[in-house]
């Protein structure tokens, strides 16, 4: 999809729909009065009529609107004064209704809404991003054709944001392309984790990782099982035994800084499939499981979002994957395995295994002397207990990283919550016959999973960020969401401006 920013005029330009703006009682926005006038007062009776009613979210699409040249008006309710959620909220609502139309072009005229603590800069973003979210469709795997296949797909491809001509035009731009990068990461990562796991397997990323390689100009290195045995993942490749498919461990990097930059590291978990291996996972929704390899997909995601942008920054981007599953050869209850740190882990439970993946990643992207890594990973139930769906959780012993973490979620709109990563919880990982064991109990699962995986990395500014429970929605709605890539991806932006 293409977006752009343009001046046109709203009741002469030729598009297949207008989208505007309506307030509940204030004075309505400069296109919205512009289009009231031109077709002599059909909103004020659309309002009056209760139609519409102005509130944030509401929408209503007007076919063949007299006095203007679009062939669709689309008005969406703004509310008086609205804040960036309310703003937020309507832009997603009337792409969604733009979306659900059979327009090709559109003019958009919500960028002229004056939000609170938001300047047009960041409502360009985020209408850009709401379109983008709105036009998203996974449907790679039916066979529907014609007009069928037609009717699924937002036929939406060309967008226009109204803006008049000034000087901050060319800021607004990059905000529109800055968005659309980022839109198009988190559209990577719903693809990857929307794959069911007998078509993504890890090999199956490796070899995206490749094409990366290519259309993005990342520079990737593959690890196999036997180089990860050379170099004693012995963690990481105790969770594969169970599986016919071999593990990977991906390794991509970018480098838009000076070759001497120490890089931001992302480590992604990139379980394709986890069954919980001999700890078997109730039948109930274990289809979801191929969302567990959501970390790794956010990795690509961002990626993704900072070679398009072009950062001045240097990246480095690790995703071990592999696959859980129950099996002779698998991880029994009560074996120990030696990680690529040295360190024993005794495994108590085979469904713990993300820790024992990302812990042998997280060894392995010291040798870059990261100046921070943040690993991220659908890694426990209980932070879903803890935290929702809305917010991920977020921990880290370091507080200017965990701050720096907080903003950018908020400024994304990809918010997470700080949760405690103290050293009072170690001892609940304490073994009797290894250095640690996998798990720490029914309490305080989230944190004592982020308490393994403090254990290594006592060298580098570290976050993790558990997203558990929100990488994908379940039901009616179910798919993958694409986050964390738009904090990751503020993050990035926000390092390469320094």
């Amino acid at each position: 999809m293409k977006t752009q920013l343009s001046s046109l005029d709203v009741l002469r330009t030729r598009t297949d729909c207008l989208v505007v703006g309506v307030r509940e009682s204030a004075q309505q926005p400069p296109s919205t009065r512009k289009v009231e006038k031109a077709s002599k007062g059909l909103i004020a009776s659309l309002i009056r009529s209760g139609d519409i009613d102005g509130r944030p979210g509401s929408t209503l699409l007007v076919p063949s609107p007299g006095g203007i040249q679009a062939k669709r008006l689309l008005l969406v309710g703004v509310g008086d004064k609205p804040d960036i959620d309310d703003f937020a909220s309507a832009a997603l609502a009337g792409a969604r209704r733009l979306c659900a139309t059979r327009s090709v072009s559109a003019v958009v005229a919500l960028t002229e809404i004056a939000v609170t603590g938001a300047d047009l800069i960041t409502r360009a973003r985020v209408v850009t991003q709401a379109i983008q979210e709105a036009s998203y469709r996974f449907n790679r795997l039916k066979t529907a054709k014609g007009k069928e296949a037609a009717r699924r797909q937002c036929s939406v491809t060309r967008v226009s944001l109204l803006a008049s001509t000034g000087q901050n035009d060319a800021a607004v731009r990059a905000g529109i392309h800055e968005a659309s990068a980022i839109a198009n990461g988190v559209a990577l990562a719903k693809d990857l984790g929307n794959l069911p796991g007998n078509l993504c397997t890890p090999s199956y990323l490796a070899s995206q990782a490749r094409k990366l390689a290519r259309s993005h100009k990342l520079k990737v290195d593959i690890l196999d099982e036997a180089k990860m045995k050379a170099l004693g993942m012995g963690a990481l490749l105790s969770v594969s035994r169970g599986s016919r498919e071999p593990a990977r461990l991906i390794v991509m990097e970018y480098q838009g800084g000076r070759r001497t930059d120490p890089p931001v590291a992302l480590v992604g978990k990139g379980l394709t499939f986890d069954a919980g291996g001999i700890s078997l996972k109730p039948a109930a929704a274990m289809d979801e499981m191929k969302y567990d390899m959501c970390g790794g997909a956010s990795v690509f995601g961002a990626m993704v979002a900072a070679a398009e942008l072009k950062l001045k920054l240097n990246v480095v981007g690790i995703v071990p994957s592999s696959e859980n599953l129950p099996d002779g050869a698998a991880n029994r209850p009560g074996d120990i395995v030696t990680s690529m740190s040295g360190k024993t882990i005794e495994i108590l439970n085979t469904d713990a295994e993300g820790r024992l993946i990302l812990c042998d990643a997280l060894t392995y992207a010291e040798r870059y002397k990261p100046a921070v890594i943040i690993d991220i990973a659908t890694l426990t139930g209980a932070c879903v207990v803890a935290l929702g769906h809305p917010a991920t959780g977020l921990f880290s012993p370091d507080d200017d990283l965990a701050e720096e973490l907080l903003a950018c979620g908020e400024s994304a709109r990809d918010r997470a919550w700080r949760m405690p990563v103290w050293d009072e919880y170690q001892k609940q990982l304490d073994s009797p016959f290894a250095d640690m064991a996998n798990i720490g109990g029914r309490t305080a699962g989230a944190v004592t999973a982020a308490c393994f995986l403090a254990r290594f990395t006592k060298n580098m500014t570290w976050a993790h960020l558990d997203i558990a429970g929100t990488a994908w929605h379940s039901g009616a709605k179910k798919g993958a969401t694409g986050r964390p890539v738009p904090m990751l991806s503020r993050f990035l932006i926000n390092r390469a401006a320094r």
